[in-house]
């Protein structure tokens, strides 16, 4: 069972979660971060699913900073207004996953998955903060454009072959600046477009979101062992 609970980041802003699971039974604490559409239904679907697998999952807000209780669809109209809010308060995200980072892990290491531009925060979380036990980056667009960062943490990285706005000559060069990463940063490439995971939207992908989503669990149970 989902519910919504508070959390503080640490420079005083409050904000709204989506969280799942019992952290006393987990086998570790997973952050969910969203897409530009908001913590919408679809977002808020995933920490049940990652309950599901054993694990505490949390969800944050991230357009709170902005505008509480942003939810937007997956038209012409959500993408823009989501930009904007993207926009808005991307330089202080990285707080707001740090804090769910600290509630995730009263149930142990802490993964942070991350979905579009919530898995360009994933990579920015792995080469900016410290103690996580890995990151999960689900088409990250920042990814290719800061291949030359490094890692604390292993890495799991999922694009799509067909995404146009994730170019494979980029997705190829951060493959490539990333070959001897230690700790490892392990890619896929899926015959799939961006958003391929997301069942709400016109690009899923049954196929590509099966297997992506079963690395993940395998890279999760790998790192929080």
């Amino acid at each position: 069972m989902t519910h919504v609970m508070k959390i503080s980041a640490e420079d005083g802003h409050s904000f709204d979660a989506a969280v799942a699971g019992d952290p006393a039974s987990a086998r570790g604490g997973v952050v969910v971060v969203q897409e530009i559409f908001g913590l919408n239904a679809h977002i808020r679907s995933l920490p049940a699913r990652f309950a599901d697998a054993g694990y505490y999952a949390v969800a944050p807000a991230l357009f709170d900073r902005a505008e509480p209780g942003v939810e937007l669809g997956y038209d012409p109209a959500g993408r823009e207004r989501g930009m904007a809010l993207k926009n808005a308060v991307d330089a202080d995200s990285l707080f707001d996953v740090s804090a769910a980072i600290t509630s995730a892990a009263v149930a142990g290491p802490v993964t942070v998955v991350g979905f579009c531009w919530g898995g360009s925060l994933a990579w920015r979380a792995a080469t900016c903060l410290t103690g996580l036990a890995g990151t999960v980056s689900y088409y990250g667009g920042e990814l290719p454009s800061k291949a030359g960062l490094a890692a604390h943490c292993p890495v799991l990285a999922h694009f799509g072959e067909q995404d146009k706005g994730i170019p494979m000559d980029g997705v190829n060069a951060f493959i490539k600046a990333q070959a001897d990463s230690d700790p490892p940063v392990v890619a896929h490439i899926y015959d799939a477009d961006h958003g391929f995971n997301c069942d709400a939207r016109g690009q899923f992908d049954e196929a590509a979101a099966s297997l992506a989503w079963q690395r993940t669990l395998a890279f999760l149970d790998d790192v929080c062992r």
